[in-house]
């Protein structure tokens, strides 16, 4: 597996290498892309052992996903932070310092495992929830550095795509380095060599450059934040992305304790259907942009929203591994759609001068969901099932049935108000 790994690398080169000959774009992007998944691994092994290898560490099984919760609120707690710094010092600042706790994160991790100390590795979760809130504000950076508006759904697909990486290393990280250091319960060395791709990735960004700010963006007028969360298109906007993120992490949260704690799958068939669903998230990515310019942003929500109500159908079908493959499977896919959605939509809302503290204020609710929503998958799991968590997620896929049914409808008014016209007027001399 350690071949597999490495493979995973190379087609990861590789990628930047042929892509940025098909797509004429900054140089920033494809450090993005290459730097973006050796930090995001840590996510998936969190995901992956986290509430497995909890149950040996914590005294109640039912807090099992307590790391997990934890890392997605030290993203929600990170995220008005991260944004604020990138504003103050820059994206590439901002970047260096959420790679820099990713690795302090990595080793506290690697320390807690050796010691078995539960405390200590919900710690380190919330150092990778930190990082993983300054890992989030990339995409932000990809959009300044979009050639033009209409690029901006192709360089949030392909960044997004780099994702798919992520999906591969951690999960395989986490196993093939399980026992390379002894330690009571195993996982030592995974941590240890996930802080050697997060070196890696700070000497790729330190390659980056940061977009010059444009003056008329200093002298812009901001508008409160009252007035622009108001507005429908910020509204719709936040609902698809979180709620989208919310539910994915909701069923992805409780899969790994239903499939191997409650229901006896091994931990191969249980790693590869997470992984699955990880590399679904990110895969879609190769389409998305081409989807949106073929059939417009609202068919990508109307498919997101869709496959969301078929994931409740199928993992509410059984619990043999397949009906887990297939409901996580399209749960990444749905999310894809759904999270490209809310971002694409969301720079629609605000003016150069706005964006950092509206991404700031979409990240906290994006990942304050997405936190609350991880939390309950342990209780309800534990408490009502796989069938509970399930039928729970339901009224939020009817909000997104009627997010998308009033996108429909009011989507001429909606992107072509004067506030748009005045950010897409300003936006193709925002820091070029």
């Amino acid at each position: 597996m350690l071949l597999n790994i490495l493979i995973t690398l190379i087609v990861l080169i590789t990628s930047a290498w042929v892509l940025s000959r098909i797509f004429t774009l900054p140089k920033n992007i494809w450090l993005l892309f290459l730097s973006q998944p050796l930090v995001m691994a840590a996510s998936p092994v969190i995901v992956f052992i986290g509430g497995i290898l909890s149950t040996k560490m914590a005294d109640d099984p039912s807090i099992a996903t307590l790391p997990i919760t934890i890392m997605i609120l030290g993203v929600a707690s990170a995220s008005i932070p991260a944004a604020l710094l990138a504003k103050i010092k820059g994206r590439k600042f901002a970047a260096i310092t959420g790679f820099v706790i990713s690795f302090i994160a990595a080793l506290t991790a690697a320390f807690s495992t050796y010691i078995l100390s539960f405390e200590l590795f919900v710690l380190a979760s919330l150092f990778i929830g930190v990082s993983a809130a300054f890992v989030q504000q990339l995409r932000f950076a990809a959009i300044e550095n979009a050639p033009t508006p209409e690029d901006i759904p192709t360089v949030l697909s392909i960044l997004m795509l780099s994702g798919i990486f992520a999906a591969f290393l951690g999960p395989d990280i986490a196993l093939v380095a399980k026992d390379w250091i002894d330690s009571p319960e195993g996982y030592t060395g995974s941590f240890l060599m996930l802080s050697v791709l997060v070196v890696v990735a700070l000497m790729i960004m330190t390659q980056f450059k940061n977009v010059e700010s444009n003056t008329s963006e200093i002298h812009d007028r901001s508008r409160p934040l009252k007035v622009i969360v108001c507005q429908p298109i910020f509204i719709i906007s936040i609902l698809c992305a979180a709620i989208g993120f919310a539910l994915m992490s909701y069923l992805m949260t409780a899969t790994p304790l239903s499939m191997h704690h409650l229901h006896g799958h091994s931990l191969l068939d249980t790693k590869w259907v997470i992984q699955s669903h990880i590399a679904a998230m990110f895969l879609p990515s190769l389409f998305t942009a081409w989807l949106v310019k073929k059939f417009g942003i609202e068919s990508l929500l109307l498919a997101g929203t869709t496959i969301y109500g078929s994931v409740a159908v199928i993992a509410f079908s059984g619990e043999h591994i397949m009906h887990y493959w297939w409901a996580l499977v399209l749960l990444g896919i749905g999310w894809n759609f759904l999270f490209l959605t809310g971002t694409t939509l969301l720079p629609l809302s605000y003016t150069p001068s706005e964006k950092h503290k509206v991404q700031a204020l979409n990240d906290f609710i994006l990942f304050g969901f997405q936190a609350s929503a991880s939390l309950l998958a342990g209780w309800v799991l534990f408490k009502a099932g796989w069938h509970g968590v399930v039928l729970s997620s339901l009224p939020f896929v009817a909000i997104l049935v009627g997010v998308t049914f009033y996108f429909y409808v009011n989507q001429d008014k909606l992107q072509n108000t004067e506030q748009n016209n005045v950010y897409n007027n300003n936006l193709s001399t925002d820091e070029h």
